[in-house]
């Protein structure tokens, strides 16, 4: 059908298109690949605390942080039903005034 010529080619390509893929992916990964300031710098991440000091101001300021965010959480939920009771309410005077 193709002749030899066409099994050669085939051949070559066959062992020629692994080598290439294999060589522009594994040359000059980090000029390729790479993102620019993806990382954080040393400053920018969370310093684990090692001494047992370090460690109680740690969880002093966790506990203060959450303790916070239960607070805030408490109050968004009392005046959501606040809110609530006030829409019952009315909606209720609305009813009665129909009637």
């Amino acid at each position: 059908m193709g002749g030899p010529n066409l099994e050669v080619f085939k051949f070559g390509m066959y062992i020629l298109f692994p080598i290439g893929i294999m060589y522009y992916f594994g040359t000059n990964l980090d000029g390729k690949f790479t993102v620019p300031e993806f990382w954080p710098k040393l400053g920018q991440t969370h310093k684990i605390p090692y001494e047992r000091e370090e460690i109680k101001k740690e969880l002093e300021r966790l506990k203060a942080r959450n303790l916070e965010v239960k607070r805030a959480r408490e109050a968004r939920l009392k005046l959501e039903q606040e809110r609530e009771q006030q829409r019952r309410i009315a909606e209720e005077m609305g009813e009665g005034r129909r009637e």
